[in-house]
């Protein structure tokens, strides 16, 4: 896919087709990708639990929250559409400094990328229970936190960029085909060229 069309459409998808678990090799190359990210004096403060097998992705599916500006009925994914697979973003402990949140948006970014190169939408969450994910997946609070999870899947929806004026609404909403509509600033209303 051609890079700007690449960026245009990595939108936020939050229905997926459960039936399609996200293949080994497109697996790999989202966990790859971490690894070409930029981050702060190269510390590498990162790791990352892959979450693919069914019955642990449902349990931490049961610990997150789906799209806070809609109500639970209409922003939750019904059975059958639940996420296949789900990345863990922690910070080790002992490498986390002021711009670690940083490091991580890149990392995050690469990740949903080359998933959605390969046609697997995404959903980054930073609502969760992280205590209870930490214990789900064993992972030892002295040593990481939590930092967000990211949901993958192969969509079943569109997510489309609508351009808005300055002052008009910019919740997220569901048009008549239950696509998701993402309203966004146009980019003169946000830019100033000196």
């Amino acid at each position: 896919m051609e890079l700007m069309e690449l960026l245009k459409t990595r939108r936020t998808y939050r229905r997926f087709d459960q039936s399609r678990p996200v293949p080994q090799d497109v697996v790999e190359d989202i966990i790859r990708s971490q690894q070409y990210a930029s981050c702060g004096n190269n510390r590498q403060p990162l790791r990352y639990a892959v979450v693919q097998t069914p019955e642990l992705v449902e349990k931490v599916y049961a610990q997150v929250k789906w799209a806070a500006s809609l109500p639970p009925e209409q922003g939750t994914p019904k059975d059958g559409e639940h996420p296949t697979l789900f990345v863990a973003v922690l910070e080790d402990l002992g490498l986390r400094n002021a711009i670690t949140g940083c490091d991580a948006g890149l990392a995050i970014s690469n990740m949903t990328l080359a998933a959605w190169n390969k046609g697997v939408g995404s959903c980054i969450m930073a609502n969760i229970k992280r205590t209870e994910i930490m214990e789900i997946l064993g992972l030892d609070p002295e040593k990481v936190s939590i930092h967000s999870v990211i949901a993958f899947g192969y969509p079943t929806h569109k997510s489309i960029i609508q351009e808005v004026e300055e002052g008009e609404p910019l919740a997220y909403y569901l048009n008549e085909n239950r696509d998701y509509v993402v309203p966004r600033h146009k980019t003169e209303a946000v830019v100033t060229i000196l």
